[in-house]
């Protein structure tokens, strides 16, 4: 047994999602027997430092998603705070919540990309960056939040760019059209693929975090050797990264093409009751209580 602080909530647009994980981990840990203090996370930096002082955990569960949670900066707190924390450390976490520069380390590694580039709201307003169809997503959120696809016909472009509040930077990015597939990678191991169905025009917010908003197929039937394909690119990306913990790629895959395309690697993945992770580990035959208890063991800090 150890004592364990879980951090949860923070201030990003993820909050409600970290909250949901935050309850989900409290649980599980405490029901494999951890001293668990529950940290929820405000804007107030001062008294979150203060409280880990105060209770001085054997290691941190992060449980935070989006920016300042799984960016780096809290990574970096406790990296300075000397306190070991669950997941990937501020290199990665920073390096692949930022999807330009992640996109790079992919690219530099010879993993399958969609077209992309970065624009600037304006630069978006005046044209197209891409050839139709194309998605346009912040450059460092998670969850899918403002993401948008712009196909033919479509005449939201101008709308869009002058109502982009996501930061001076835009990720526009080919639409691959096919089937939805993620990967979670274990420490050295990648669990399985899943491939998510939704009746929503993609995988957004509401049909990762709502109940019912989408199907998970795992395994799902697709080739074996797509399937491997995934796998062995979704554990590439996880070590080209630097990530530890557990990490999540996820993918675009064109069944009448046979092409695979690595869209981004979440480093923080979430543990919902509608989460992809908890899943996959089931599947392995390993229970969240468990999955959590490595991922406490796992714990360290540094880069």
């Amino acid at each position: 047994m150890s004592h364990v602080a879980v951090l949860f909530g923070g201030i990003s647009t993820e909050r409600e999602v970290s909250l949901s994980t935050g309850r989900q981990v409290i649980a599980a840990l405490r029901e494999a027997r951890h001293e668990v203090t529950p940290v929820e996370v405000t804007g107030d930096l001062a008294a979150l430092i203060a409280t880990l002082q105060r209770a001085k955990p054997d290691a941190v569960f992060n449980a935070l998603h989006g920016r300042f949670g799984e960016d780096g900066c809290v990574q970096g707190v406790l990296d300075w705070l000397g306190i070991p924390y669950t997941h990937s450390g501020v290199r990665a976490s920073s390096v692949a919540m930022d999807k330009s520069a992640a996109k790079a380390v992919f690219a530099a590694h010879g993993l399958p990309l969609a077209e992309h580039r970065v624009v600037t709201p304006e630069e978006l307003a005046a044209e197209d960056p891409l050839d139709r169809p194309y998605v346009v997503k912040p450059v460092n959120e998670g969850s899918s939040v403002g993401v948008e696809i712009l196909k033919d016909g479509d005449n939201r472009r101008a709308e869009i760019a002058r109502g982009w509040r996501f930061g001076r930077q835009i990720m526009a990015e080919e639409y691959i059209a096919g089937r939805e597939l993620t990967v979670a990678v274990m420490g050295d191991r990648p669990l399985a693929v899943t491939e998510i169905g939704t009746g929503h025009v993609f995988y957004d917010y509401d049909a990762k975090y709502a109940d019912g908003g989408s199907r998970h197929t795992i395994p799902a039937a697709i080739p074996d050797a797509v399937a491997q394909a995934a796998m062995d690119a979704a554990l590439r990306a996880h070590q080209a990264l630097g990530c530890r913990g557990v990490s999540r790629s996820d993918f675009r895959y064109d069944d009448a093409t046979g092409r695979l395309a690595l869209l981004e690697v979440n480093t923080q993945p979430g543990m919902t009751p509608t989460s992809l992770v908890p899943e996959q580990a089931a599947y392995r035959g390993i229970s969240f209580p468990e999955l959590c208890t490595w991922l406490v063991q796992e714990a360290r800090h540094g880069p």
